[in-house]
C-alpha cells in the first residue's frame, strides 16, 4: 500500500512539473505574439502542438494511474 502512495506522488508531481514548463512556453508563446506576425503564426502552430502534447501526456498519466491502482488492489 505504501507503494501505491508513492506511485500517485510520483505521478501528481510528474503533472505539476508538466503543467509548469508548458505554462513557462505558453509565456514566451505569447511575448512572441506580441512582435510579428511571423511570430504569430509560428506560436499559434506551437500553441496547437503544445495542447495536444498536453492531451496525450494527460491520456497516458490517467492510463498509467489506472494500471498502478489495478496492479496494488488486484482487479
Amino acid at each position: 500500500m505504501q507503494n501505491l502512495f508513492k506511485q500517485i506522488n510520483a505521478t501528481i508531481n510528474g503533472t505539476i512539473i508538466h503543467f509548469i514548463v508548458s505554462g513557462v512556453i505558453l509565456a514566451m508563446s505569447a511575448v512572441l505574439i506580441v512582435w510579428t506576425d511571423f511570430f504569430l503564426r509560428l506560436v499559434i502552430g506551437l500553441l496547437v502542438i503544445i495542447v495536444a502534447y498536453m492531451f496525450f501526456y494527460l491520456a497516458y498519466k490517467t492510463w498509467r494511474f489506472k494500471k498502478a491502482i489495478e496492479r496494488h488492489l488486484k482487479f
